[in-house]
């Protein structure tokens, strides 16, 4: 149970107006909750009522998700998410911030950490860390003309869908269900309920923009990427479900790559540690804070 509830703001960053939310006590150190793809702010809902005492806590919308902005020419990529990140941080003079973010999240929040060793205070990441090392060299076995083709022609897939439309908000809600066996009922309608917003004809559909699903063909070099991991200076949290898709950083080894990085696994949890074990969740976060 939710014991109370945030309220709204906004900021811009690259002209658009972006969304996040304030759960009060600005007196306190300042923590922002960072979600993962096609997620929203109020997935955090649970993790930012057992900290707003202690925390001033804020969550964001991504560009593209919940009640942020879409880009207008569908720009997703790492790189105009991290200014986001740099510009929330900047306009809200949050440094020296602590971060908790989940899957997209986590792979900005590091990069950003990375950049402004000096801005973030902790950071924990959940299964954060992108593709695995085997995920990438699959990827870079495929010619860089034909990545760029698909990405190319996905974009041009997308660019005719129009948003999924359900008849009623339970059908939305069982999607959700689907997507995560490990929720709770509670948590399952939340989730839906500030996922979803209604369209003109009665129908629902999900608030984020499906350009977010095509990701650009290059990024940075993976070499580079692991050189943001090494100029991350403050603590760092690494976690991950037992029961997840996501390879875990420790056998992996993509962990060696940072200075004070601490990996935590969590049985019977899949992708959504935060969700799927959340006391187990709450009480590693609680260590983490007070080392």
């Amino acid at each position: 149970m939710i014991s109370a509830s945030p309220t709204s703001h906004g900021y811009i960053s690259q002209r658009l107006k972006l969304h996040y939310v304030d759960w009060g006590n600005p007196t306190a150190p300042p923590l922002l909750l960072i979600h993962g793809g096609r997620d929203h702010c109020r997935s955090w809902d649970w993790v930012a009522d057992r900290l707003r005492a202690d925390w001033h806590v804020m969550a964001t919308d991504l560009r593209g998700h919940g009640d942020s902005a879409w880009s207008p020419d569908g720009d997703y990529s790492m790189a105009a998410y991290v200014y986001d990140l740099a510009q929330i941080v900047h306009q809200l003079e949050l440094a020296p911030v602590t971060i908790v973010a989940h899957s997209l999240g986590g792979n900005v929040a590091l990069r950003y950490t990375g950049l402004y060793p000096d801005n973030v205070r902790r950071i924990v990441a959940i299964e954060g860390l992108g593709p695995s090392p085997k995920m990438l060299a699959e990827r870079r076995q495929r010619p860089l003309q034909e990545r760029w083709q698909e990405w190319i022609r996905d974009r041009r897939a997308v660019s005719a869908r129009t948003p999924r439309r359900y008849a009623t908000l339970a059908d939305a809600l069982e999607r959700m269900r689907n997507e995560n066996k490990y929720l709770t009922e509670e948590q399952a309608q939340h989730l839906t309920r500030h996922a979803a917003s209604r369209n003109e004809d009665g129908t629902w559909s999900w608030k984020f923009d499906n350009y977010m699903h095509v990701f650009p063909p290059v990024d940075i070099a993976q070499e580079e990427l692991q050189e943001l991991w090494g100029a991350i200076s403050c603590p760092t949290l690494l976690c991950y479900g037992d029961k997840s898709w996501a390879s875990n950083p420790e056998k992996d080894g993509r962990a060696r790559h940072f200075r004070h990085a601490k990996v935590v696994s969590f049985p019977d949890a899949g992708h959504w540690v935060h969700h799927d074990q959340l006391d187990a969740f709450m009480e590693e976060l609680g260590k983490f804070f007070r080392e």
